[in-house]
């Protein structure tokens, strides 16, 4: 996971508010049971001491992003007195909370989101198609794909038997020259949004003669969702959660063995904050525990972060304070360009639950 849009945030100074309020509006009343869900997390950051003016900026956002009538968790973080970062995302927030301290808890962010993935959706008949390309940042473009020939489209049934034969294979050719324009647009909205899943879907006999045009490299790419149906979106869903299984898994394959060889791996808090410090970190494996009471030892930059304060102080941080494990992890790795990968729980062997991928060894 990319968390280059997260530096804007890690600008603030801190202390930060964090808060992840259910705003799905699926009852008539909800504006009233969003203002009460809103008010015990305003009450939740006044017993913790968050400043009335980061409380009331945060207050004025639910308001305008309630007016709008947006549905499903809003995310928001605040610091210096203003919201520095919100997001609405779909569903329901796992939990709710209101959270005031010296990071702002963003994994619950980072697990609702999901690891962003480029990907192309297309419906094909047999005059053409439309090609729907949503890069990784969400932008969705939509790519019509009008026949390059429309007649004849349909074979003849009877008459003739030789002008029936003419007519078929005419008509195969005009399938044959209208997948052969629909695949050359694939293999290039491919390139253009950086797909990394083709997901293609319609008539069968479209399908096969678009395959039969696509270059290897795209078709290594392709998941046939068969016909078109309301079904497409669960297909799509399905093929990148496989695409993220695959990717993960020949992560953590290189991860066990570069650990096995005491190369470019490490394990467990203190082995990874060492490597945070240098820049070492590539890519950081860190298993979704959000009750989990681990902490680490933070300055005021992404790099400043260790497991005790006096190892801070060593390298001349005046005054480190205490923050959540997850928190201190992530800030520091978005500051050096690393790559993220939150895990189940229980399920990776590393100590602690974190291990990461070096760009070097020492």
């Amino acid at each position: 996971m990319d968390l280059s849009f997260l530096k804007s945030l890690y600008d603030s100074s801190g202390p930060f508010a964090s808060v992840y309020l259910d705003i799905r509006r699926i009852t008539e009343d909800a504006p009233k049971a969003i203002e009460l869900r809103r008010k015990a997390r305003q009450r939740e950051l006044a017993d913790q001491g968050a400043p009335p003016a980061m409380i009331e900026a945060m207050v004025r956002l639910v308001d305008e992003e309630n007016g709008r009538r947006e549905s499903g968790t809003l995310a928001m973080f605040a610091a210096d007195g203003e919201v520095v970062h919100h997001e609405v995302l779909p569903g329901p927030p796992p939990v709710e909370l209101a959270q005031y301290a010296p990071l702002p808890h963003v994994e619950p962010l980072l697990a609702q989101r999901g690891e962003p993935m480029a990907y192309l959706a297309v419906t094909v008949d047999r005059l053409g198609g439309e090609l729907t390309c949503v890069s990784r940042d969400g932008h969705r473009r939509v790519i019509g794909v009008k026949p390059e020939e429309d007649f004849p489209v349909r074979k003849t049934k009877a008459g003739d038997s030789f002008r029936q034969d003419k007519q078929q294979r005419a008509a195969e050719e005009v399938w044959r020259i209208n997948a052969k324009k629909v695949a050359h647009e694939i293999a290039v909205a491919v390139d253009d949004c950086g797909a990394e899943i083709v997901v293609l879907a319609g008539d069968i006999r479209a399908r096969k003669a678009v395959q039969g045009e696509l270059p290897e490299a795209v078709l290594a790419r392709l998941v046939d969702a068969g016909g078109v149906g309301p079904s497409l979106e669960d297909e799509i869903a399905e093929a990148i959660e496989h695409k993220r299984g695959e990717q993960r898994a020949a992560l953590l394959g290189q991860f066990d063995e570069q650990l096995t060889k005491k190369g470019r791996a490490v394990e467990g808090l203190a082995g990874v904050t060492d490597a945070l410090r240098k820049g070492q970190v590539a890519t950081l494996f860190l298993e979704n525990r959000p009750d989990s009471p681990a902490t680490l030892w933070v300055g005021p930059h992404p790099t400043e972060v260790g497991t005790s304060a006096d190892s801070l102080r060593e390298l001349g941080v005046a005054e480190p304070v205490e923050a959540r494990a997850d928190a201190a992890l992530i800030r520091a790795l978005a500051g050096t360009d690393g790559d993220l990968h939150l895990l189940p729980p229980d399920t990776f062997r590393a100590e602690s639950g974190v291990g990461a991928l070096l760009r070097y060894a020492d």
